[in-house]
């Protein structure tokens, strides 16, 4: 690819973040459902990982990262490092160990998503906030519709992954 096509590539996979994004700041936090929302934005960096493989997922983990960190409240630094850090590894997973499909991001979004709350919760604990618990309540239906949600992400993410031509690494 040239360097042309590369940021035409980037561009569309932006682009087809934004939604995602808008989807995860401003709709659906309005419409809670059990009294949680999806976090679709670890969901938007499994998809790209799975397709496009580590070193994208690096990448673009590291730019949702970033988004996170500087756009949402109470968010900290640590979500860049955290978020580059598992589209690196998905990316690895879905090339060498699992499929470039659905069912690998499906797979690596339950892990991403459980090791996202897994940290969430550990700060909460450790810093006295709350009990493991109440914790729980609020973790295990977020991770269930954050799940629910991956494979409509995975879907916008492969339309744009066939649109600026990707190709299957394996």
């Amino acid at each position: 690819m040239t360097r042309r096509d590369l940021l035409y590539k980037w561009l569309i996979y932006a682009l087809g973040l934004v939604p995602v994004w808008l989807l995860d700041a401003y709709i659906l936090p309005r419409f809670p459902i059990l009294g949680v929302t999806p976090v679709l934005l670890p969901a938007s960096v499994v998809a790209v990982a799975v397709l496009e493989g580590a070193h994208a997922g690096t990448g673009f983990g590291l730019g949702v990262g970033l988004l996170w960190a500087l756009t949402y409240p109470g968010s900290h630094g640590s979500r860049v490092f955290l978020l580059a850090l598992a589209g690196m590894a998905c990316g690895a997973l879905a090339q060498y160990a699992l499929s470039q499909s659905l069912v690998g991001c499906l797979l690596c979004g339950a892990g991403v998503t459980a090791l996202l709350s897994l940290q969430q919760m550990l700060l909460l604990l450790l810093g006295g906030a709350a009990q493991l618990p109440s914790l729980l309540q609020v973790a295990v239906p977020e991770w269930l519709l954050t799940m629910a949600w991956t494979p409509l992400v995975y879907l916008l993410f492969r339309t744009v992954f066939r649109r600026v031509g990707g190709t299957r690494l394996a």
